[in-house]
């Protein structure tokens, strides 16, 4: 039984690059989604739920960078492929810094168009995969290399602050006791002193949740704290 083909949205304000992108991708196997406006994208990304989405910067009603933004702050992490004309260095930190996965200058190569999103789809997938790799919501934890990402963006942790964002990670939306994150972070009861426990999710949400970002890391009141993104309640 073969797998079902992965679903790209193409998003491009020129009727002629869409054409010939859907042309070309169709070909090599893929489902293919068009879009040529933001706000067209937005409602494919949340009707379609496509594997990829390869996003123009240069839009009629919004900018690229701003949409990718928003997109990552709804914790949604399909990888995005910027292709644009904007070919300076700085353009591409940009892309790279709004939380894009590849960036290609236009005009391009269909084959290397091609081949990057191959790579991006057998990146994804790996991820899917890779019992190392703890993923919520735009959230990544890579507990082999001790590296943490959020919508694409390092976050530079403490040993500590490392280990219990990836405890959280282990058991999204599961609340953890402050007993139970004392003896899994520390291995020990530190005295049986909760305050520690409250000033590194402290310290540790200031880093993971910035205030453009959705909010995870959720304080439960009289139990403990979990990672939940959908939560109304406190902080």
């Amino acid at each position: 039984m073969t797998a079902d083909p992965a679903r790209i949205l193409v998003v491009d304000d020129d009727p002629g690059i869409r054409e010939l992108l859907t042309s070309a991708l169709t070909f090599a196997g893929y489902q293919v989604q068009t879009a040529g406006t933001a706000a067209a994208a937005l409602d494919a990304l949340r009707d379609a739920r496509p594997d990829l989405v390869v996003l123009d910067i240069v839009l009629p009603d919004a900018d690229g960078l701003d949409v990718l933004r928003m997109v990552r702050a709804a914790g949604d992490r399909t990888p995005v492929l910027f292709l644009s004309s904007r070919d300076e260095v700085a353009d591409r930190v940009a892309g790279l810094a709004a939380g894009g996965d590849d960036y290609v200058t236009k005009p391009f190569d269909l084959a290397e168009v091609a081949a990057r999103l191959a790579a991006l789809l057998r990146r994804a997938r790996h991820e899917d995969l890779d019992p190392d790799v703890l993923v919520y919501r735009d959230l990544r934890v890579d507990t082999a290399r001790k590296q943490a990402h959020r919508a694409g963006r390092p976050l530079d942790l403490t040993t500590t602050e490392f280990q219990l964002l990836a405890t959280l990670a282990a058991g999204p939306e599961r609340v953890l006791s402050k007993a139970q994150l004392l003896e899994r972070v520390w291995a020990y009861d530190f005295g049986g002193d909760g305050a520690v426990v409250e000033k590194l999710v402290s310290r540790l949400r200031r880093k993971v949740d910035p205030p453009d970002a959705v909010p995870l890391i959720r304080t439960v009141r009289g139990f403990g704290y979990c990672l939940r993104a959908d939560d109304p309640g406190d902080r």
